[in-house]
């Protein structure tokens, strides 16, 4: 287990509405940085891994839908093309991060992205959301090309899971 470090401590000490603040940086939805907010204070960094999949599987649509549209869309990392915003406290980290994130799609790869994209919106009411870290702009591609077939509530879930692995990531990079 990793033990506290001094970003955890940190965010310990945080007053409820800053800890929150910052908590959207991993998780656009408001309900899940909330109730993390008030489980404080946390003992170690895996506590809050821990936590943070047990509040996210405890969310409904809304609070799913609202962290998906914190992201830029797949192919459209940082600024133009965002789905919404991840809020102002720490707004410029988490544009690294998807950056960081999507660094596998090439320039090549975008207008197919950007027309599946709308596909996919248009079918799911959401944006095609995926745990970019590692993987390729064709395997994120064809990841898209897969899923835009799936049903709804099959798709809801997969995207959920997808946003579950991202903000795990989040989290490590927000508390190490």
């Amino acid at each position: 287990m990793v033990k506290a470090t001094p970003a955890l401590e940190w965010l310990n000490r945080l007053d409820r509405a800053e800890a929150a603040r910052e908590l959207r940086r991993c998780c656009g939805s408001s309900r899940w940085a909330e109730t993390m907010a008030a489980a404080r204070p946390y003992t170690s960094v895996q506590a809050v891994v821990d936590k943070a999949d047990e509040v996210w599987w405890t969310l409904d649509r809304v609070d799913w839908l609202e962290a998906f549209a914190a992201h830029p869309r797949i192919g459209r990392a940082g600024g133009a093309g965002r789905a919404g915003g991840a809020g102002k406290a720490g707004a410029d980290d988490t544009s690294e991060w998807s950056r960081d994130e999507q660094s596998g799609v090439s320039k090549a790869s975008r207008g197919r992205f950007e027309r599946l994209n709308r596909e996919y919106e248009a079918r799911f009411g959401h944006i095609f959301i995926v745990c970019a870290a590692g993987k390729s702009g064709g395997e994120m591609l064809r990841m898209l090309e897969r899923r835009i077939g799936n049903n709804s509530d099959d798709e809801l879930r997969l995207a959920a899971e997808e946003q579950r692995k991202i903000t795990r990531l989040r989290l490590a990079k927000l508390l190490t």
